[in-house]
């Protein structure tokens, strides 16, 4: 299935994108006139981060794990 990679994919590239070196030199330009790029970058990203996390509990958690969550605690391993 192509779903594993993609979402692989798509967390190196958030990761990738954390390293924002464009925006240490400079406080400008001035997003909505008061807040600075970075601060602006690191928003935008956050959003991004948590769509990502978001997507990856969606799409890529271990149901084993809810359905042994389930059980009697007589039937869980141990």
């Amino acid at each position: 299935m192509m779903k594993r990679p993609l979402l692989a994919l798509a967390t190196l590239v958030v990761y990738v994108l954390h390293q924002d070196v464009w925006f240490w030199t400079s406080a400008g330009p001035v997003v909505f006139g008061f807040l600075p790029i970075g601060l602006f970058y690191h928003l935008c990203y956050a959003v991004l981060a948590s769509l990502l996390m978001w997507l990856l509990v969606a799409c890529a958690w271990p149901e084993h794990l809810e359905r042994e969550a389930e059980l009697p605690h007589e039937d869980r391993r141990p």
